[in-house]
């Protein structure tokens, strides 16, 4: 893989991380505690400055209360009309 497709990946893992937080009304703390991640790990990880583990991904999604996969999906036009 190359750097530039990692660093999009980062970009999308960290826009859904930070939409479906914001839509469940948790704070970075309130989403580092259901993660048992550091506060400071989500807002780097929000910033896209993390090159996270598939074991960070999972702890993640089970903070937000969604399935991994969803904080690697790409959010289209109509998923942010959505939101």
């Amino acid at each position: 893989m190359s750097a530039g497709r990692g660093n999009a990946l980062r970009a999308i893992v960290a826009a859904n991380v930070r939409r479906i937080r914001h839509e469940r009304r948790l704070s970075q703390e309130d989403l580092g505690a259901a993660s048992e991640l550091h506060r400071t790990y989500v807002g780097s990880v929000e910033r896209s400055e993390r090159n996270l583990s598939i074991d960070s991904i999972a702890s993640l999604a089970a903070g937000l209360g969604v399935e991994a996969w969803v904080l690697l999906r790409p959010i289209s036009d109509s998923d942010a009309e959505r939101s």
